[in-house]
């Protein structure tokens, strides 16, 4: 139990950094646009630790000039807080804030029961803005308890757009010097990755870790109770170094010494609400196909190599794959598309882009096509994802070659990846 006076201290001292992170220089993200202030659902930005989700509200609140109260529920000292002292809360930020009509509780799923409290206060035409790191624990109960009442916005670690602007790397200007700085950004960004903190971290492989480990421990054995904690572990860090790869939760079973596949079929479910993996379904017409074999990424490239005992880092090719895939994700988030991988006996295409059934775009990523055994396969998992898909679209990312290639009567596009991501405009 914390009482009144310890939390006032406790929130009083998060008013304090949340008034200093508002005097650092912020990239302002793409997202923030779709946090409606106006609304009366709860606004919920969802997405792995440290992608700059408690950044965006604050920026979003910031820039709309209301008068809003926070509280972070990620803090050590409400380890122990029941939901029934979420009052308690309430009215020590009245306290402390004064009058204010927004509420912003970040990482709120922390709190067992917590729905009970934002359901109150939507009904009470509280404008509450939410932040949280597992998708089960927060859109699961938001989804049962809240009928609706929630708009749910996703966030990814920074774009590469977003990273130039955080580096003040100019991304419009088409001039030799402009493009070469462009070229080495994109650079660092495949080795360094999106998170925002690193940008400014010495210790890039430490942070890595203790996010890693702080995903691993506290968000998921913890809240699901997970017995065989090393097997856990260590199936995990088997993801990540073989990342991207297609998940056979038998062999993951055999493999790691677990009772059944439905142990390890949860393993990974967890590592996805945590936003530490994401996966997208095989292209099929057919359901059970699409559910049975499902490829999963990392969520970012800094948790391919940045890990201890990491082997998966020098794969540039799966690093540029992976950065396609989040980037793809990301827009589609915004467009209400899906996006699927091909794979059939003759051959198979990395990303098949739809909009419900119909195919709007298929995409080839390859590091380097300059031999023509590689040109050959990339080119001909293209024309067979359009013999398959009936898609026209065919785009082939490479890390810097450009052009397009004549081929069967098809007309394929090819693009660098770091000039492909800012076209996004994301």
């Amino acid at each position: 139990m914390v009482d009144k006076r310890t939390l006032e201290f406790i929130l009083s001292d998060q008013q304090e950094e949340l008034e200093e992170r508002g005097k650092e220089a912020l990239c302002h993200r793409t997202e923030e646009t779709l946090v409606d202030m106006t609304s009366p659902q709860a606004q919920v930005v969802i997405g792995v630790r440290r992608s700059g989700k408690s950044t965006l509200c604050y920026q979003a609140l910031h820039a709309a000039g209301v008068k809003f109260a926070y509280a972070d529920f990620d803090d050590e000292r409400l380890y122990d807080l029941k939901a029934g002292q979420l009052n308690d809360v309430l009215e020590v930020l009245y306290k402390i804030y004064g009058d204010f009509n927004y509420l912003f509780l970040d990482e709120i799923q922390n709190v067992k029961g917590w729905h009970l409290f934002v359901n109150r206060m939507l009904r009470k035409k509280m404008h509450v803005i939410i932040t949280g790191s597992n998708a089960k624990l927060l859109s699961g109960e938001l989804a049962t308890h809240l009928s609706g009442r929630n708009k749910e916005i996703p966030l990814f670690p920074f774009s590469f757009r977003e990273f130039c602007t955080q580096k003040q790397v100019e991304t419009e200007r088409k001039t030799t010097k402009a493009e070469g700085f462009r070229r080495a950004a994109f650079d660092e960004y495949m080795k360094q990755g999106g998170f925002p903190e690193l940008m400014t971290i010495a210790d890039n492989k430490s942070y890595v870790k203790d996010l890693v480990n702080n995903i691993l421990q506290r968000d998921i054995e913890q809240r699901y109770k997970v017995k065989h904690k090393a097997a856990f572990e260590s199936l995990a860090h088997h993801l990540l170094n073989n990342a991207p790869t297609i998940v056979v939760t038998r062999e993951l079973a055999n493999t790691f010494g677990l009772k059944s596949e439905h142990t390890a079929k949860n393993y990974v479910s967890y590592l996805k609400q945590a936003y530490m993996l994401l996966g997208i379904q095989k292209y099929s017409t057919k359901s059970k196909v699409r559910v049975a074999q499902e490829k999963v990424y990392a969520i970012d490239v800094a948790m391919m190599n940045r890990r201890e005992n990491a082997f998966a880092g020098d794969n540039l090719g799966h690093r540029l794959e992976t950065l396609v895939l989040i980037h793809l994700m990301r827009k589609c988030k915004f467009e209400g598309l899906d996006v699927y991988y091909l794979n059939e006996r003759s051959g198979e295409c990395d990303f098949v882009v739809c909009n419900g059934r119909t195919a709007v775009q298929a995409i080839q990523v390859s590091y380097d096509i300059s031999a023509d055994k590689t040109r050959k396969r990339e080119l001909s998992g293209l024309l067979l994802a359009a013999e398959k898909t009936g898609c026209k679209d065919l785009l082939l990312l490479t890390d810097h070659e450009s052009g397009t290639i004549e081929a069967k009567g098809m007309t394929i596009k090819i693009q660098p990846v770091y000039e492909w991501c800012l076209e996004l405009g994301i």
